[in-house]
């Protein structure tokens, strides 16, 4: 399904960045071993129910967090919510990753680890129950959670993909 995502400007946002994992990498070379960072670094505005991810490379830490951020801030996604959960479950799949998103009732929380947690606070869900499913890799994890999420489908979109109205469903 080919959907035209358009650009979602970064600089309109009030964007609060946080950092999932950052990997030592080490390069040998013939005068030694060569150090580097990368920084996988979730952004969103949860006010607004926006959310991105992206990776960094650089020989520090700080500058890879940066370098991740600004990868982030170009490609968001714009998450369909209704109030404080998700619409309906889901589950995204990327590589072996697999993680299932379910709506909760009010006063449930986010239960969910690390990857998937940085994602949906970020996005600004309150209350989601998700499961992690295969692999535990967080770029994985990421990428799937995103998936998930860009199947979310709200009334609306649902009911015009069906021909009805909307009280029909």
């Amino acid at each position: 399904m080919a959907t035209l995502k358009k650009k979602i400007d970064a600089n309109k946002l009030n964007l609060k960045d946080q950092v999932v994992a950052i990997n030592r990498v080490t390069k040998v070379v013939k005068g030694g071993k060569n150090m580097s960072f990368a920084a996988l670094v979730v952004v969103g505005d949860p006010a607004e129910g926006v959310v991105g991810f992206g990776s960094g490379k650089a020989k520090e830490v700080p500058q890879a967090i940066r370098k991740g951020i600004e990868s982030a801030k170009k490609n968001l996604v714009k998450v369909n919510l209704t109030e404080t959960t998700i619409p309906h479950q889901v589950l995204g799949r990327f590589g072996s990753g697999q993680v299932l998103l379910k709506p909760a009732p009010e006063g449930t929380g986010v239960i969910a680890g690390g990857a998937v947690r940085a994602v949906m606070t970020s996005a600004g869900v309150q209350n989601v129950l998700t499961k992690s499913l295969g692999t535990a890799n967080p770029h994985n994890v990421i990428k799937a959670t995103f998936a998930a999420l860009t199947q979310l489908r709200d009334k609306q979109e649902v009911a015009a993909l069906r021909g009805k109205a909307v009280e029909e469903l």
